[in-house]
């Protein structure tokens, strides 16, 4: 029976395409955000060596993991999705990626959504167990994760500790990668999410969020990448969650900036048309 085909990415752009030497040019911006390492045969064959199961040869698999970071690029998220997972925990960091951008902007079915997101939390915890050194292993299993305990409802989540979960994977992310942008928004988000649910008092007693520490991170995340759509989008939220109504001037500036900045791939594409959509 063949495998059900995803909902396609619907703005294909040339500029998204990173064909050949063009990926590893547009690579440190591209990554900014979550500080992936480009995976060429060094980096992979440091993979290799803390997990030897892995596999053996590295041109090989750095190859076959620049091509599926070419197609979430790109937009082909269920081809970059597909050719991670062939990779295990070699190729755990775009699956989760690609599967996670897909199902929050091209996935209508909220059920469909949930067992995405917990496939991709089995995944992550995978490549945590077999490559606990990556920062990106420990960052997609908090965003896998993250996005699962937004798709059941935070007192869903809170309940089955979710929360604690995330809050150790991302602590751990910014040990390894300070300047992991997307890990200090998630964490921004983490602590806003939680004192818009059970107030201030609640959260920072039981969980160690606060509003203070919300803004800090997010507001980090701004100054690593300005350039990036997600980072005022989170940011806009935050606030909104934090304040309500009474920040909502700051909040439509924070996605009015997401909206108008040029996307340089596929994700950031839908980053901005949310943002767009928002303001409509």
């Amino acid at each position: 029976m063949a495998k059900k085909d995803w909902a396609a990415f619907a703005h294909p752009d040339k500029a998204y395409d990173y064909a050949g030497d063009k990926l590893a040019k547009a690579w440190a911006k591209l990554h900014a955000g979550d500080q992936e390492p480009f995976p060429d045969d060094e980096h992979v064959a440091a993979l290799l060596k803390a997990s030897p199961k892995l596999g053996k040869d590295a041109g090989a698999i750095a190859a076959q993991l620049q091509d599926a970071w070419r197609a979430f690029h790109r937009g082909d998220f269920q081809q970059a999705y597909e050719q991670g997972v062939a990779l295990k925990a070699a190729g755990a960091s775009v699956a989760v990626k690609a599967g996670g951008i897909h199902a929050t902007y091209l996935v209508d079915d909220a059920k469909a959504r949930v067992a995405r997101y917990e496939e991709l939390v089995r995944l992550a915890d995978e490549a945590l167990a077999a490559l606990p050194g990556e920062a990106n292993s420990h960052y997609r299993r908090a965003f896998a994760i993250g996005r699962l305990s937004q798709a059941i409802s935070i007192t869903q989540a809170l309940a089955q500790g979710l929360a604690g979960k995330v809050r150790e994977a991302l602590d751990r992310t910014l040990d390894l990668a300070p300047r992991h942008a997307e890990a200090h928004t998630a964490f921004g988000l983490y602590h806003a999410e939680i004192v818009g649910k059970v107030g201030g008092m609640l959260a920072k007693l039981t969980y160690g969020a606060n509003a203070a520490d919300a803004e800090k991170h997010l507001k980090q995340a701004l100054k690593l990448t300005p350039d990036s759509p997600i980072a005022w989008i989170e940011y806009g939220n935050g606030l909104l969650l934090l304040h309500g109504d009474k920040r909502e001037d700051e909040v439509a500036e924070a996605w009015d900036k997401a909206a108008k900045l040029k996307p340089r791939d596929a994700m950031e594409a839908l980053d901005a048309a949310w943002a767009r959509e928002q303001l409509e």
